[in-house]
């Protein structure tokens, strides 16, 4: 069961109403671990990002923390913790207030890693304002579900030409050789992604970031998923094309996640 907190204080349906009305707003999720976060200054930063982007105003990293501890009231062991920034006081109607956000956490159980290898279907598809985590998730949910209904598990998306940029609700990496190879295209920077980004760095592996099309899948030994719940699960196939899916590899991305240390709130 998920608990929901909005500025440190239990959340009323009046509070809530809001929600749907309206999706304006954007989020992080992460996953903690005894009170602390991989890569939790990359989900402060997004959110610093978000509310200049939205809101005009960021929120101060050190309310972020407050309402991320409040939302753990002191809990240890493992949990998924969702941040949501949103304001009232902007709408279709008077959408140029400039205002902190308030600050929306839910607190629920962790999330399960994804672990079977996936086959995903290409769309030609761009999230809105793509760099952004924000909560319009309808064109996410329709291309889950358009792959689901075409029997594959997932969407990835790419534009007319065919270049790659990013999954439904994560990342894509590809392997070549002894190299980690990252879509360049507009689409987000995944903290997971960050996170074995900054792995590979530590153990001298190559990590390069350059476009990537759907012409060149089979110059590539492997291809992955990660976001913040799954450091890495591997990908079966991309519409007609496949790949190797080796265990060995999946714990080597995997233990570059690892390796970086949870961040105390």
């Amino acid at each position: 069961m998920s608990e929901i907190l909005i500025d440190g204080c239990p959340a009323r349906a009046d509070d809530l109403s809001h929600f749907v009305l309206s999706n304006y707003g954007a989020f992080t999720s992460m996953q903690v671990e005894d009170g602390g976060v991989r890569g939790l200054d990359l989900h402060l930063a997004r959110l610093e990002a978000e509310a200049v982007e939205l809101f005009g105003v960021a929120v101060p990293q050190a309310l972020l923390r407050e309402r991320m501890r409040q939302a753990l009231d002191g809990r240890g062991g493992r949990f998924s913790l969702r941040v949501n920034l949103f304001s009232e006081a902007i709408s279709l109607r008077s959408p140029d207030a400039v205002v902190q956000p308030r600050v929306l956490t839910t607190l629920s159980p962790p999330a399960s890693a994804l672990t079977k290898p996936l086959r995903l279907k290409t769309q030609i598809y761009a999230r809105e304002v793509p760099d952004l985590k924000h909560a319009a998730t309808l064109g996410l949910t329709r291309a889950r579900r358009l792959a689901a209904q075409a029997g594959f598990d997932d969407a990835l998306f790419v534009d007319a030409d065919g270049r790659i940029s990013e999954g439904s609700i994560w990342n894509i990496g590809f392997i070549q050789g002894d190299a980690l190879v990252w879509p360049e295209a507009p689409m987000l920077g995944g903290t997971g992604q960050g996170l074995l980004q900054r792995g590979a760095a530590e153990v001298g592996w190559s990590s390069a970031t350059r476009p990537i099309h759907l012409s060149e899948l089979a110059d590539f030994d492997a291809a992955f998923i990660c976001n913040s719940a799954t450091p890495s699960c591997a990908v079966a196939a991309i519409d007609d094309h496949s790949f190797s899916t080796s265990d060995a590899l999946m714990v080597r991305l995997n233990d570059l996640w690892r390796s970086n240390p949870c961040q105390t709130i």
